[in-house]
């Protein structure tokens, strides 16, 4: 086993850098085929998750290996390999083994002990299964990964610690407060329809939400996943949630009517501007003016704005801060959130504080949201400006990352430890034994063929033996040659699973002179019927 593996992470590259690498799923295709094209690599598997980006691959040669797949790594997030190579890490062999287990156990996730990266496996080694980018290493390496996965979570109380990231991003919108208390009666928007906005939408149907519509750019979709939050037995039928599916196109009609909005598509640009989302928020106020009126008053005054009214007040801040927020998000996603919290307490420069276009005082606290926005997608849906509108609170994976990184472990992540290096183990031992087993097959059919040679040669000294006689000799013989190799092939093979014991494989070549070509043969031949299976079990 020659397993390599070379990636980026949240714990090894900042939210930024990991925008710039995400990979839509033809840069996925493309990557795996140009793997496999390198003289390294012969087999690929890709894993790319909002917050990972890891190529796995059977190489001959470490070096060479690490060297074109960084290179590969480069190329197809568009990051010069100069600019990416302090944020990669490498693992090879029993190390990537561990690395990949503890993945799938939730031990290296932003939240961890969450389970939905068991799906982003799966969907991994679907994508590898249906290139034929994976043969048999990585199909047993990811196939191992989702059991090892499965029996951390079903043995242990890792899931009492783990959330999925959308928990984790609702707890923080909610700020302190119960979520289904915070959630319940309100109106959320969705947008997309894959398996984050999914679980999204169930997440807030079982939290209480009196409306939720979805948004996608394929309205079919959303529409399914609306009629299964609503339909007998879906998480929002017993509280009577009403779900509608909406075209892209009315997503800035809904924005105006939301309280809590998830985002989490595969586009490429923003999906939600500081543009959009101050235009919502003007037609928000201009609606609930009641709802700010106590500003009214003091505001005016201190604006020197006597005979409007709040809304107008309001309106009209709102949007005159929109070059300021834009101004902001210029600069940089890390300075238009420098200064605040997504709705935590500020410390502005006045009225005129660029940092806060909507003019908050010096050490003043932002007013409550109105609009709960939760951006789940990996390059960012929501613009980093919406951090400095008041009225918003924006969670974003850069401010999950952050939060999660005080975040309590479970006493079971001992646990889930140990899991992972027992199955490391057994693992590397079942791969070392089964690196064997072209040769014993090998000298098995060599000793046949031995077999069957000699009952002939003994059928031209005896012509007149009858079939009697000739099927109990050669079954005689067949007993002997089986009986001598039994101990031998039984302890190679136990020999062979103990770490180094791959050369136990050409002692056994070397002391038979088995031709190599046959064990390559027996390999190919192996290799051929793991891919007849794959397609069987696909089928």
């Amino acid at each position: 086993m020659s397993l390599l593996v070379v990636g980026l992470s949240h714990r090894s590259a900042p939210v930024s850098v990991l925008e710039r690498a995400a990979l839509v799923a033809d840069a996925r295709s493309k990557l795996l085929h140009d793997t496999l094209a390198t003289e390294p690599a012969a087999e690929a598997a890709v894993l790319a998750t909002c917050n990972r980006i890891e190529l796995y691959a059977d190489v001959d040669k470490f070096h060479a290996g690490v060297a074109e797949l960084s290179t590969l790594l480069a190329r197809h997030t568009g990051i010069g390999l100069e600019e990416l190579t302090p944020y990669l890490y490498v693992h090879y062999e029993d190390r990537a083994v561990h690395h990949l287990f503890s993945v799938a156990c939730g031990l290296d996730s932003m939240v961890v002990g969450e389970g939905q990266i068991l799906g982003q496996i799966k969907d991994a080694l679907a994508l590898g299964q249906e290139l034929h980018t994976a043969g048999r290493l990585l199909n047993d390496l990811f196939q191992q990964a989702l059991r090892v996965g499965k029996r951390a979570h079903s043995e242990t109380g890792i899931d009492k610690a783990g959330q999925s990231l959308v928990t984790f991003g609702l707890e923080q919108l909610a700020d302190g407060a119960p979520v289904q208390e915070w959630a319940r009666g309100k109106r959320a928007l969705v947008i997309g329809a894959g398996s984050m906005s999914s679980l999204a939408a169930a997440t807030l149907a079982r939290s209480g939400v009196a409306e939720l519509a979805v948004a996608n750019r394929t309205l079919e979709r959303a529409e399914r996943l609306a009629a299964a939050l609503t339909e007998p037995g879906g998480p929002g039928a017993a509280a009577g949630l009403t779900a509608t599916a909406v075209p892209m196109a009315d997503v800035p009609a809904e924005l105006a009517q939301a309280d809590i909005v998830v985002s989490c598509t595969g586009a490429t640009g923003l999906v939600l501007t500081v543009e959009s989302v101050l235009s919502a928020l003007t037609e928000r106020l201009a609606a609930t003016a009641e709802d700010v009126r106590g500003r009214s008053a003091a505001d005016a005054q201190a604006q020197g704005v006597r005979g409007r009214s709040a809304a107008d007040v309001e309106s009209q801040d709102v949007r005159a801060g929109a070059g300021d927020a834009r101004g902001a998000s210029d600069a940089g996603p890390r300075a238009a959130e420098r200064g605040a919290a997504g709705g935590g307490a500020h410390g502005g420069q006045g009225p005129q504080d660029a940092a806060c276009p909507l003019g908050l005082t010096d050490g003043a606290r932002r007013a409550a949201p109105l609009l709960h926005l939760l951006d789940l997608a990996m390059p960012r849906d929501v613009d980093a400006a919406a951090h400095r509108v008041e009225y918003v609170r924006l969670v974003d994976i850069e401010s999950l990352a952050e939060a999660s990184a005080d975040a309590p472990m479970a006493a079971d992540v001992d646990r889930v430890r140990t899991i992972v290096a027992d199955e490391v183990e057994a693992f590397g031992a079942a791969q070392r034994a089964a690196h064997i087993t072209p040769t014993v097959v090998a000298l098995r059919t060599m000793a046949a063929d031995l077999v069957a040679s000699e009952i002939s040669r003994l059928d031209g000294r005896l012509p007149d033996l009858d079939d009697k006689e000739r099927a109990e000799i050669t079954q005689t013989v067949r007993r002997v040659v089986d009986k001598l190799l039994h101990a031998p092939t039984v302890r190679v093979k136990q020999l062979a699973a103990t770490p180094g014991g791959a050369g136990y494989a050409d002692a056994l070549r070397e002391l038979f002179d088995l031709d190599p070509q046959a064990v390559a043969a027996v390999s190919r031949a192996d290799t051929r019927s793991d891919r007849q299976n794959t397609a069987r079990e696909r089928a």
